[in-house]
């Protein structure tokens, strides 16, 4: 059994690990690279080996991350089945149509300023071939052969709608070995989603380490500076801007929004725009997948209350109602991805918003280094946003107990809750996260993989 590394390097997320065993191989997510420095070319470069080859995809969840460079993947000629839980098949079809979308409007952009714009990573005609290569959907603990001597089981990884760990167990001559790849793992006691679930042993991990250095802060907190933070701002006059991921956040900022206004900690007519078709779409998802629900949601969807809806609430999906937005001034909460400001609809929010004094911009994930939303955080006082130099006058908040990644207390329980590990593999995270997360781990042999390196297991 051979594994190798084909994704971000340390300071860069985009997961793509291949498994060759028994006679087949097989590829465990092949994301886009997203993070500290301009990737368009090394989205572009060779994956480091043949797409002709793989036998089988099988995708943790539908982030850019894990499932941005499938169409690629089948561009460059891929021909196999891609495995994936029901709803991150959904899911994933919103994710790779809108990045090849983005990417279309980017190349749009630069033609408009160079005769000549690089091509395309993909376009909207290839993210559709790619999706006829989805087959089979897995179930939540449900052992699924995936080929001969090959089987693969889903678990809950409780991080997206839909998202799981796969474990697979594998039967060769004279040998039998599981490993498990962690995907990225979620928080427990979250309003949406149920809990992680821990796989009982694995003989080999691939384990995210996203937040292996720090812990998160108590969540109720969290809820409640977010709150007071909205209700400062729109009582000062103005807006509240908020880059958010479409999938599991989003929806996550309705849910207490809606809840707050109910509580009357917020105006009952608050303006709540949720400017991101994806998101919109995600949204609509959510109520097709009781699996994945905790037991507060499936309560809300049992009684017929809608557990996102504002009296407020404006779902944006038009270009022409987009820009509409910018002409508000205060008082509105604007919701619009990318979470890290690397592309989409916030990038014009932010440029209309960031030098306003009474306005507030509020990151609620993680940022990696580099990319527009981390130099806000770090405290730039002016960022380059769609070619224009914006002064940063608005007030910027960090609230990182939202984020969809556990902490190392809880990423170190789900590790320490599989039994019979021979050898860990960290992966998704900064080299000094990794390193750091690496000291907790005893007794057993730890990688931290560079990427194109393989290891015979």
């Amino acid at each position: 059994m051979r594994l190798s590394f084909h994704g971000a390097d340390r300071n860069v997320t985009g997961s793509c690990h291949l498994l060759e065993a028994a006679g087949k191989k097989i590829l465990i997510d092949c994301g886009m690279l997203q993070g500290s420095r301009e990737l368009d070319e090394e989205n572009a470069c060779p994956f480091g080996f043949d797409a002709r080859s793989i036998d089988i995809v099988l995708l943790t969840h539908a982030h850019l991350d894990h499932c941005g460079r499938i169409p690629l993947l089948v561009k460059r000629g891929f021909k196999g089945e891609i495995i994936a839980t029901s709803a991150t098949v959904e899911l994933a079809r919103l994710v790779i149509a809108d990045a090849a979308h983005l990417q279309d409007e980017e190349m749009q952009r630069r033609a408009r300023k160079a005769p000549t714009p690089e091509p395309l990573l993909y376009s909207l005609i290839d993210a559709t071939n790619a999706m006829g290569h989805f087959g089979r959907t897995a179930e939540y603990e449900r052992p699924l052969q995936i080929a001969p001597g090959i089987t693969a089981t889903f678990y809950d990884a409780g991080h997206i709608l839909g998202s799981a760990s796969v474990l697979l167990e594998v039967q060769e001559p004279g040998a039998a070995q599981t490993i498990l790849f962690s995907g990225d793992i979620g928080n427990a006691g979250r309003p949406l989603l149920r809990p992680p679930q821990t796989p009982k042993q694995a003989q080999w991990i691939v384990m995210e380490t996203t937040y292996g250095d720090r812990l998160h802060r108590d969540f109720p907190d969290t809820v409640k500076e977010f709150i007071a933070c909205v209700a400062e701002t729109i009582q000062r006059g103005g807006n509240v801007v908020i880059p958010t991921f479409a999938l599991e956040r989003a929806q996550e900022l309705l849910f207490f929004l809606r809840d707050a206004v109910e509580r009357n900690l917020l105006p009952p007519q608050l303006p709540v725009y949720l400017d991101s078709p994806m998101a919109v779409s995600a949204t609509e998802i959510f109520e097709h997948h009781p699996e994945s629900y905790n037991a507060n949601l499936a309560e809300f969807f049992r009684t017929k209350h809608d557990p996102f809806a504002l009296p407020g609430l404006k779902m944006v999906r038009s270009r022409i109602d987009s820009m509409a937005i910018n002409q508000i001034n205060s008082g509105a909460v604007i919701m619009a991805g990318s979470g890290m400001v690397t592309g989409g609809r916030i990038r014009h929010h932010l440029r209309h918003n960031l030098d306003n004094p009474k306005s507030a911009v509020m990151f609620v994930g993680y940022a990696a280094p580099g990319t527009p939303a981390r130099r806000i955080i770090d405290g730039a006082k002016h960022v380059r946003i769609l070619g224009e130099d914006v002064a940063v006058r608005a007030s910027v908040h960090t609230v990182n107990g939202f984020s969809a990644h556990a902490d190392q207390s809880e990423l170190l329980q789900w590790h320490a809750g599989i039994a019979g590990r021979k050898g860990t593999f960290l992966v998704h995270g900064e080299a000094g996260v990794m390193a750091e997360f690496a000291k907790h781990i005893q007794g057993e042999r730890v990688e931290m993989p560079n990427p194109h390196q393989a290891f015979d297991l």
